[in-house]
């Protein structure tokens, strides 16, 4: 395919899956499940951390975590007490993912909220960025500090090449808004067109099929060769192509 007839494809494919009837059978239905600011924000990074392997288990372990803060994340994170705290720390939560992590994440959570509105302020793209890569580290170095936890291998770094997945596409679902009700687009200040594509196996090997990318490993460089990529197709909505290709990995519709 040349330039246009794959931008047109990929438009295409992106137009299929970026609609409601996605949410019921993907993790963004966590946060989806709340209406306030700060529960979204909670509930859906807790959903995002623990995005990998199959779905329906990754759902299943998100309902268990909420179901441990009563149903009401942000309250929770306020209000909780040592008690609950140690209630959740022998808890099996996810895979490695364990009841230690979530209660250390809870402690951290409370931590900003403290001093911060909304997740976003820690966020924020400064002028000369064009993407999350300083960002998601200025996070990570304020949401973990300085002590040594077994939860920051939870929090991935792009400063270590990680393609730091997860938290690239609890960005998305924070900050892109295109009035398709899957996204929320409730992170205003942050502008969509600095987002990437959350990397994983799948939308790697995608990738490459399409010839997008050329790099074999799924890290931070393959992330930014994949913008450049899909930047010239949309440059101010790079990130809807991530529907394109997990529409493409669900179909097997180029193996």
């Amino acid at each position: 395919m040349n330039f246009e007839e794959l931008r047109d494809f990929l438009n295409e494919k992106a137009d299929v899956y970026n609609n409601a009837e996605f949410i019921q059978d993907d993790p963004i239905q966590i946060p989806h499940r709340f209406s306030v600011k700060q529960d979204i924000e909670i509930a859906g990074f807790l959903a995002a951390t623990i995005s990998w392997g199959n779905r329906k288990a990754i759902i299943k372990s998100a309902d268990k975590m909420l179901d441990m803060m009563g149903n009401s994340p942000y309250d929770f994170v306020l209000n909780h007490t040592d008690n609950d705290l140690k209630s959740i720390e022998s808890k099996s939560i996810h895979r490695t993912f364990n009841g230690e992590d979530f209660a250390y994440f809870i402690r951290q959570f409370n931590r900003i909220y403290k001093d911060n509105e909304s997740l976003e302020n820690l966020f924020k793209i400064n002028n000369a960025e064009t993407n999350f890569y300083h960002s998601i580290e200025r996070f990570r170095t304020s949401f973990l500090q300085a002590e040594k936890h077994r939860s920051h291998k939870h929090v991935s770094s792009p400063y270590k090449n990680s393609s730091s997945k997860r938290i690239i596409m609890f960005l998305r679902w924070m900050v892109r808004n295109d009035q398709r009700g899957v996204d929320f687009g409730i992170w205003e200040t942050i502008d969509q067109k600095h987002l990437s594509i959350p990397l994983d196996v799948h939308t790697g090997n995608i990738s490459r099929t399409l010839g997008l990318i050329s790099r074999t490993q799924n890290d931070w460089k393959a992330v930014v060769e994949l913008d450049e990529a899909v930047r010239k197709f949309d440059k101010n909505d790079p990130a809807k192509y991530d529907f394109a290709l997990f529409g493409l990995g669900v179909t097997k519709e180029l193996l």
